[in-house]
């Protein structure tokens, strides 16, 4: 019965009458003013930030890894380790039909 209701509801609420799109108005454009005063990003004066130029030594990047395997010699070790794998010794065989 509700479902009905409000059925019949959105159909007497929805027209098919065509209606016109309103586009807002904007009558204020940009204008010419003056900048604002220079002020730091990062708090302080102008004194509190530092940049350097110039390289760092490795030794601040930590240990070095050993270099990567290549993918080839990780294909040749899993296709030895996969032919030296103990194979199965019981074969069934479907019987019947």
């Amino acid at each position: 019965m509700i479902l009905f209701a409000a059925t019949a509801f959105g159909q007497s609420v929805l027209t098919n009458e065509a209606q016109m799109l309103h586009v807002p108005d904007h009558p204020q454009h940009a204008d010419r003013e003056s900048m604002a005063t220079e002020h730091s990003l990062v708090g302080g004066g102008s004194d509190t930030y530092t940049f350097a130029h110039g390289e760092r030594p490795l030794w601040e990047f930590g240990p070095f890894s050993d270099p990567p395997t290549p993918l080839g010699d990780l294909a040749r070790a899993a296709r030895k380790q996969k032919m030296g794998a103990k194979k199965a010794e019981v074969v069934f065989e479907k019987q019947g039909s």
